[in-house]
């Protein structure tokens, strides 16, 4: 398998790198001063939206949900049948990149374009319930996505630290043990473990309240301001860990890639490695971390409207001004890798348990690396940081308007603002530096 990261260096940017970070830094900034002096009410309090009955029905329908239970559960058998009996060798055997981009990556696009649709398709889900019972255990309050965040924890050390990652028989155990240890939660805690617990489905959840479908109070879909979805999330216990630990995540895998920390990691033995990586995967998660919580606690020194935060803090009501910038991210870093490593998923799955077969008439046929010049790839990276950088300083921006009155609507964000700023420059130069 090729790096998990966005191709292309500082050679391969249309303006120079000091440019290109000033001026995103530069627009971020803008983009807040032009908010705070025409926009001082929440606008994405409401959620609202143009009811959508047909589809609707389409998608409630019974034929539909069944669909996408069975393609899920056929791609999952598909996915361990792969890993465990394919090739052993990760350039000859699709699962891990069924795994890694499919999967992991194809979440972004498939729950911004069609919403919560993992949520129907789960396989796990499904297969859970297909142990009946009268009754399910109840989920204690205070776990809320704590589970989630566990399991995100283990997927990105696997993903980022463990040397042997892409090895098919390593990914069948990882996707082998999530699946049981998930369904067995599903058959004693009931559908709403996999609400809180299931890192897969949480993470898709949380994309898709950026999606422009949701649901009304009647359950109908509409369509929607994606931001007034957005707004929508739940200010549990837990989120701002998620978030923080996709950032940092994200961050820690450009690091990675530089030639300063590759030419200094390169002879360490195994047990190094996994020391060195695991330590580095830790710092790059709690500055991420630190500095978020930091400037949202100290955004609190102005005089907040009485009730207006909830249990979670203000690191909590700010929490979904992330998503955005989550996602950003990982266009950027992940957008040419995609592109090119998924064409790979496709021509291995011609023959996904490496018997000779050409299911899909596509052996002998090799990726196609040129159909994306450099060029491009650096103006998506650039652009996705600074879009969603855009639109969580508007997501922070409007929950700050519910949260400050209008005379310390300004300075209140002062704080946010620069940990905005500073996330941008820093995302410009993961994706860009070698």
């Amino acid at each position: 398998m090729v790096p998990m990261h966005g191709i292309g260096g500082r050679g391969d940017l249309p303006v120079p790198l000091w440019l290109a970070i000033y001026s995103a830094g530069a627009a971020v900034a803008v983009s807040f001063f032009a908010l705070a002096a025409f926009w001082s009410r929440p606008r994405f309090e409401a959620v609202g939206g143009t009811p959508l009955a047909v589809l609707t029905k389409v998608v409630d329908a019974r034929a539909t949900r069944w669909a996408l239970r069975l393609l899920g559960v056929l791609a999952l058998a598909l996915l361990i049948g792969a890993a465990w009996f394919g090739s052993s060798s990760p350039a000859e055997n699709p699962a891990p990149t069924w795994l890694y981009v499919w999967i992991w990556v194809g979440i972004i696009p498939l729950s911004l374009l069609f919403g919560p649709v993992w949520r129907f398709a789960n396989p796990l889900r499904t297969i859970a319930g297909l142990v009946r019972r009268t009754s399910y255990r109840a989920l204690p309050e205070r776990i809320a996505y704590w589970p989630a965040v566990a399991g995100l924890a283990g997927f990105v050390w696997l993903e980022l630290v463990h040397p042997e990652a892409s090895e098919p028989l390593v990914v069948a155990a990882y996707v082998t043990a999530y699946a049981v240890l998930n369904i067995a939660a599903g058959i004693v805690y009931g559908p709403a473990w996999f609400a809180i617990g299931d890192t897969f489905e949480v993470y898709a959840e949380v994309l898709a309240r950026l999606s422009p479908w949701g649901r009304d109070d009647a359950g109908r879909i509409v369509l929607r301001n994606p931001l007034a979805g957005l707004a929508t999330m739940p200010q549990r216990s837990g989120l701002v860990a998620l978030l923080c630990l996709l950032l940092g995540s994200t961050g820690f895998d450009g690091v990675s890639r530089w030639s300063v920390w590759t030419s200094r990691t390169s002879d360490l033995s195994q047990g190094g490695h996994l020391l060195v990586y695991t330590l580095g995967l830790c710092v790059a998660v709690a500055l991420v971390t630190a500095l978020f919580v930091l400037a949202a606690r100290t955004t609190g020194s102005a005089e907040i409207r009485p009730g207006a935060v909830g249990a979670a803090g203000l690191p909590g009501a700010f929490v979904h001004s992330l998503v955005p910038i989550a996602i950003g991210y990982a266009v950027a870093h992940y957008f040419s890798f995609a592109m090119f490593q998924g064409q790979d998923g496709v021509l291995l799955a011609t023959d996904p348990f490496g018997r000779g077969w050409d299911l899909l008439g596509t052996s002998g046929m090799r990726i196609d690396y040129a159909f994306l010049g450099t060029g491009l790839i650096a103006g998506v990276q650039i652009g996705a940081i600074v879009l969603g950088h855009v639109l969580g300083v508007v997501s922070a921006h409007d929950r700050a308007a519910g949260l400050f009155r209008r005379r310390q609507l300004r300075q209140a964000q002062y704080p946010m603002l620069a940990a905005m700023v500073a996330f941008t420059a820093g995302g410009i130069a993961l994706v860009t530096a070698s």
